[in-house]
């Protein structure tokens, strides 16, 4: 059964490249309605503005893109099409104007996301789009006993109980199973994959991780001590600098981070999680380097470990001449052999460890708890000229729910908007023939 020309364009997910989708499409004159299973509109955007809406970079363009990694080659010509540029340009279409911070991050003005998001809303009901809430896809209905071009009819949970959709076409921008309370709960990926499109399983990504810690017997033991869990979780560490080496690939970068009650988490540590996350999976764990004092050489710090400090103790004399103390001082002592703490010990060690603590860590932490994740729905997957599901023609995927990944920074807000403009290209270029 072929669809009727005058059926609907479901839009199915209604954050940042769902709502991207279903703008362009709009503008193209295709009557879109969005679904979402949320009782309100963008609230993982929302959240993610609750401390200040960042929405892009302002980087060059070459470096910004290094920043997808692996899959830059597919998430370049989507950011060509629609860059950090167009971002601040269509939010100031929206009255919203923004501004570059001190680290290069663009945020708006008022550094909200909810003024944005009221603007957008309003332009979408403008341009005839409607929204559904409280409908959850569970699902498809029956497959056509024929191959069709259309996509086969949704099955939605509503308040008012199963509905089944004949839509003309299904764009889904469901994100990936970061932060489920919110709508992202990854319940898609068995949808798809028994369809037979070819999803990588999801991971975290920009997450915290669960630490280990030096048993006398030189064992890594999980797990913080009761001393510095009790003591420190929750405490920054500022001015640090984190290096890891695996293989091939790098990184070293200055920073902060937080101590947690299972290890460690914070925008230093989110931002060498990929690496860190792929390490852990081939060889059970990884050992990044902290330097606590980055600011001194090395130097400098082996010879005051050294200096003779008479009858005061280890602890006030890191103090007074390094400044090392509370958090910093804790984690030596949590991570390090007591031996290395005695007052006949040599001093160099210690040293040495100040300006390149090892971190051992275990394994991530869920991946409820991160800020994104990785995996989703291959490229390989889509047609390469529309962007629409090989397995499943008339359904397109865009943004958290593709393969790729991103530090933050607002290289993930810029990637779904771009994604969402990509698959409303693909799907207008497909429905009108091309």
């Amino acid at each position: 059964m072929s669809t009727p020309p005058d059926s609907p364009v479901a839009v199915v997910g209604a954050g940042p490249a769902g709502l991207m989708a279903a703008e362009r499409l709009a503008q193209a004159g295709l009557r879109v309605e969005v679904f979402d299973a949320m009782p309100s509109v963008g609230r993982k955007f929302l959240l993610a503005g609750k401390g200040g809406m960042n929405l892009t970079h302002s980087e060059p363009f070459d470096r910004f893109v290094q920043r997808y990694g692996a899959r830059r080659p597919e998430i370049e010509p989507l950011l060509r099409r629609f860059d950090a540029g167009a971002l601040r340009a269509w939010a100031a279409g929206l009255g919203v104007e923004t501004f570059v911070g001190s680290s290069g991050r663009v945020f708006p003005t008022d550094m909200k996301a909810a003024p944005l998001l009221r603007a957008w809303l309003q332009r979408l009901r403008g341009l005839g789009v409607t929204f559904h809430m409280r409908h959850r896809w569970v699902g498809w209905a029956e497959a056509p006993a024929e191959p069709t071009s259309s996509p086969p009819p949704m099955v939605f949970e509503t308040p008012q109980g199963p509905l089944t959709l004949r839509a003309r076409a299904v764009v889904l921008a469901l994100g990936g199973a970061s932060w489920p309370r919110l709508g992202s709960t990854g319940a898609w990926v068995p949808l798809l994959a028994q369809q037979g499109v070819d999803v990588v399983p999801l991971q975290p990504a920009n997450c915290g991780f669960e630490v280990g810690r030096v048993g006398e017997d030189g064992s890594v033991q999980p797990g913080w001590s009761e001393f510095l869990r009790s003591r420190f979780a929750g405490a920054p560490l500022k001015t640090v600098a984190l290096r890891f080496e695996d293989g091939d690939a790098g990184f070293e970068q200055r920073g902060e981070f937080v101590l947690t009650e299972h290890g460690v988490e914070g925008s230093l540590i989110y931002a060498a999680s990929s690496l860190l996350r792929e390490a852990i999976r081939r060889h059970g764990r990884a050992v990044p380097t902290l330097d606590l004092l980055p600011d001194r050489s090395a130097e400098l710090v082996a010879a005051e470990v050294a200096r003779p400090r008479g009858a005061r103790s280890l602890s006030t004399h890191l103090k007074s001449r390094l400044h090392l103390d509370g958090a910093k001082a804790a984690l030596l002592h949590e991570l390090l052999p007591r031996a290395l703490f005695a007052p006949s010990a040599d001093p160099a060690p210690l040293a040495a460890a100040i300006k390149a603590l090892p971190l051992p860590l275990l394994r991530p932490r869920p991946i409820e708890e991160a800020i994104s994740t990785a995996g989703g729905v291959r490229f390989e997957a889509l047609e390469q000229r529309t962007q629409a599901l090989r397995a499943l023609p008339g359904v397109w995927c865009a943004g958290e729910m593709l393969d790729w990944e991103a530090p933050t920074g607002g290289y993930l807000l810029t990637a779904c908007f771009a994604s969402g403009c990509a698959v409303a290209e693909g799907l207008i270029h497909a429905l009108r023939g091309g």
